[in-house]
């Protein structure tokens, strides 16, 4: 399967228009996930709320100017709205499956093991699975800064109220 399909152009030869439907998926969860985001902060501390405000601001106009782009490139003709690439290769639809129950997997056990080990495990499983398990020990670090960085941002900085599991309640009694 193809990502793009021959078609005449105004010129009598042929050209190439790219599919770029499946594009649109990652900027469209985005603002769903930032008009959610606003909706669970509204009893934050103010600094949590600023810095939501701020950040979801910016992804906002990034997706608003992401959409005005490809919706004058299909207007003009340049590109379509099919899914081909995010469907296509075949090779790669159980990866995308695995991403997924990891993906599920996370939502579901966060509640139980808290927020910095299942960030943890959810990125170091991502990775691993994307990567083909090449350098482990890089993605284990990753992992960690990237969980423990979190920890830091979110609940030692921001006090939000994300999932406390065994690492926030020993850091907790530590502090």
């Amino acid at each position: 399967m193809s990502d793009n399909k021959t078609l005449p152009d105004a010129s009598g030869g042929t050209s190439e228009k790219k599919h770029v439907g499946g594009e649109l998926l990652i900027p469209v969860a985005g603002i769903i996930f930032t008009i959610y985001y606003f909706s669970t902060i509204l009893d934050s501390p103010w600094t949590a709320q600023v810095s939501a405000f701020f950040i979801g601001s910016v992804l906002t106009l990034l997706v608003t100017i992401f959409l005005i782009k490809t919706f004058v490139e299909v207007r003009n003709g340049k590109v379509d709205l099919q899914l081909g690439p995010l469907i296509a290769p075949n090779a790669m639809i159980p990866k995308r499956v695995a991403l997924l129950a990891l993906t599920i997997g996370y939502i579901v056990v966060v509640e139980y093991a808290g927020f910095t080990i299942t960030t943890f495990l959810f990125m170091a499983l991502s990775m691993m699975l994307l990567t083909g398990a090449r350098n482990k020990r890089f993605i284990l670090s990753l992992s960690a800064v990237i969980a423990i960085g979190g920890w830091a941002l979110f609940i030692l900085a921001f006090n939000t109220r994300f999932p406390k599991g065994p690492f926030e309640l020993l850091m907790e009694g530590l502090m």
